[in-house]
Formats: structure tokens, sequence, C-alpha cells
């Protein structure tokens, strides 16, 4: 079932994705050489917790793994997603990394994830986060009333091909709200005018993840790889659908 929000719950989503907003946006005056990802997931779990909400991720199960462990997912270079934050995992010149982050509060979830550099990156890493960057607007800008969502998938998938690079299989965005993870699905590519009508008061995380190599990945327990080992970069809003543009509700301050 697809829920619709009523504006209550719409305002305890707001409340919610400042949070995570806000925490992206600490986090990027921390990336930098030297840093581990365990650093980094400390920091998110305080900040999440002084705030009053409860991190999203910490603790989520699937059959056949153990509880994910961390607030952050960590994923650097060829990590996909759901990377697990570790001591063991320091950030070095060059590196991106791809942070997803949840939270509740007031039993309202907000998602989203965000693609730093760490340091000076390579030319092909840069136009990697600027093209998946511009996949997830136009994922965005594709989810209006009236549009289904292949629409949203399209716009992501086709943009992608374009620019000679590849959707992750398999790995895709979804509603979001009262449960972190609600209907409806939404692929990174697809045919447009096929799934779901999109309506107002949906709440959606749309979250293209994009490889420059193949769109095939290897997963280890929790983590994605892509399968080549080349470099992959994510991006994720929560949104609502509204009557006019779509309300970005985990809005950063250096990205869209």
């Amino acid at each position: 079932m697809i829920f619709r929000k009523s504006p209550a719950e719409l305002e305890k989503m707001r409340v919610s994705s400042r949070i995570i907003g806000e925490l992206l946006d600490e986090l990027a005056g921390m990336i930098a050489p030297g840093v581990s990802t365990w650093d980094l997931d400390a920091f998110a779990y305080e900040f999440i917790v002084a705030r009053g909400a409860r991190p999203a991720f910490k603790g989520y199960t699937v059959p056949g793994l153990n509880p994910f462990p961390g607030t952050l997912c960590t994923s650097p270079n060829s990590g996909i997603v759901h990377g697990i934050p570790s001591q063991q995992v320091i950030l070095k010149d060059g590196d991106i990394i791809g942070i997803d982050v949840g939270a509740v509060k007031d039993g309202y979830y907000a998602d989203a994830a965000r693609t730093y550099a760490v340091g000076e990156i390579p030319a092909e890493a840069r136009r990697l986060l600027e093209v998946t960057s511009e996949a997830l607007r136009r994922g965005i800008a594709a989810a209006t009333p009236g549009r289904r969502v292949g629409d949203i998938s399209h716009a992501i998938g086709s943009y992608v091909q374009e620019q000679g690079y590849y959707v992750a299989d398999n790995l895709t965005g979804h509603g979001v709200g009262r449960q972190l993870h609600e209907e409806p699905q939404i692929p990174n590519s697809g045919q447009p005018g096929r799934g779901p009508r999109l309506q107002t008061g949906m709440t959606l995380a749309i979250e293209p993840m994009v490889n420059i190599g193949t769109n095939r990945v290897k997963e280890k327990g929790w983590e994605f790889f892509t399968a080549d080992g080349s470099l992959s970069a994510h991006y994720e809003h929560t949104i609502i659908v509204t009557d006019g543009l779509p309300e970005i509700l985990t809005q950063t301050k250096e990205h869209i």
C-alpha cells in the first residue's frame, strides 16, 4: 500500500528530515584524510540522539544478516551502499565516500545520502559525483502529480546512460515516512508512463546509485560493491509530491 501523508504527518517528517540535512552539512566539515568512518559514525549517533531522534539504520534487520551496526552507511570508492563504519577504514586524499543516513523522530522517518570528495579527487571521480547529483535532480523533477514512478526511473536511468555510466543493478529508491521502507519501490531505470501514479502527499526517497564501469554489483554481507572495482556514487533526498514542484525535505547547503 502506498501511503499519502496528512499535513500533520508531513510536518513530523519535516522535523526528522531537517535533522538529516543538518547532519550531512556537519559531516561535510569533517570529511578529510585521516578520519575513520568509525569517527564519522560516532559523531552522527550523538548528533541524532541529541535532537531527540533515533538512528533509523542502527539495529535494522534483514533475514540472514546480523542487525546493521552503524548509524551511517559509509561506502568509500567502489562501495555502492550499506558500507559498515569501521576503525580500520581511514579516509585518504583522493577518495570519495558515500554516506547514507536515516533518522526517526516522533514515529516518522527521513532518509538521505550524499557522496563527498576527500581532499583533491581525480577528474573522473569529480565527474561521477556531478552526474549522480544531476541524476537525482532529474529524478526529483519528474516526481509531480499525475506522472508515474516509471517517469522518475526513466529520468534517472536515461540521463546516466547518456553520460556513459551505469545505475547499480537491483538497488532502488522507495517510499518513506511511517516506515523506513514503504511502497512504492523506485527503480533507477525504467520506462516512462509505467508503475504507480504519483499523487500529492506521497513521500519518496529517490536515490540514484551510479557506477563508472558496470551495472553489476558484488555483495559482501550488508555491503554492496561494484563488480569491477570501479568508483560508485550515491545521492538521495526525501521529498514530498506536491501540487507544484516537489518539496525536498532533506535539503543541504551544498546540494540542491
